[in-house]
């Protein structure tokens, strides 16, 4: 069995490829982080360095990529943040942002399509987010990116269905990494978060199960719940606890 994971250099996706591994899968990972790639690389693990800011060149690994598969599970995981007032955050980094959280994952997902890079009964994993059920002022460009891969995901069901493949897309709240602690407001309580290695546990069970559509955890399932019957009010709460809090832009 084999496997593809984005972003496995830290945070859930290292915490995903490790399980894979563990669990017998032969895992090629992508990640622009050299030093955390040396550090999970192993006989049944693959690393590849790869920018997925730079979507040119990606789609120039393309090739490498299939004559590494065909894949039984494909993770997209792979994501950056930018937080803080909008219009002082410059556009390129809105520009890269986009690149890696939405358009990397498209090109990845289609371009294996393509190439017949998918195994029979494949299982595609986007990992989204609950940013793009509610309104995130404070990081606007992430939540956007999150929702173009959410409403991408639930475009490509049917014609991947057709295909064998499933698709699934997680939209997972707070997660414990050093990213998310990064780009919090001061004086977030580190321990409310959902550890990288527990997340990753659910979404592989809940990927081997045939689900579309995954909260992990009831915390992210009534925040979900809340953005739909309660937008605005959803949409306040989130910016009195991140974007009022902000002291400074991170990018």
């Amino acid at each position: 069995m084999k496997a593809l994971v984005t972003g496995a250099a830290s945070g859930l996706g290292k915490s995903l490829t490790m399980k894979l591994a563990a669990a017998g899968f032969d895992v090629v990972t992508l990640d622009r982080d050299r030093k955390g790639l040396e550090q999970i690389k192993c006989d049944a693990i693959h690393v590849l360095n790869c920018d997925l800011a730079d979507t040119g060149g990606l789609v120039g690994r393309l090739d490498e990529l299939v004559s590494l598969g065909p894949f039984d599970r494909v993770i997209l995981n792979a994501g950056i943040s930018a937080t803080g007032k909008f219009e002082k955050i410059p556009s390129e980094v809105h520009q890269k942002l986009l690149a890696v959280n939405s358009m990397a994952p498209m090109i990845l997902a289609s371009g294996l399509a393509a190439r017949n890079a998918y195994s029979p009964s494949a299982r595609l994993v986007f990992i989204a987010s609950l940013a793009c059920r509610t309104g995130y002022p404070g990081a606007a460009s992430y939540a956007a990116s999150k929702d173009a891969i959410a409403v991408y995901a639930k475009s490509i069901d049917k014609p991947f269905r057709k295909r064998g493949i499933s698709v699934m897309t997680v939209f997972p709240g707070p997660i414990k990494t050093g990213h998310a602690a990064y780009h919090a407001p001061p004086g977030s309580k580190e321990e409310k978060r959902m550890h990288p290695d527990d997340l990753a546990q659910r979404i592989l069970k809940a990927a081997d199960s045939g689900s579309k559509r995954y909260y992990p955890g009831m915390t992210a399932k009534l925040s979900a719940l809340a953005g739909r019957i309660a937008p605005r009010t959803t949409t306040n709460l989130m910016r009195k606890m991140l974007y009022v809090k902000l002291s400074e832009e991170k990018w």
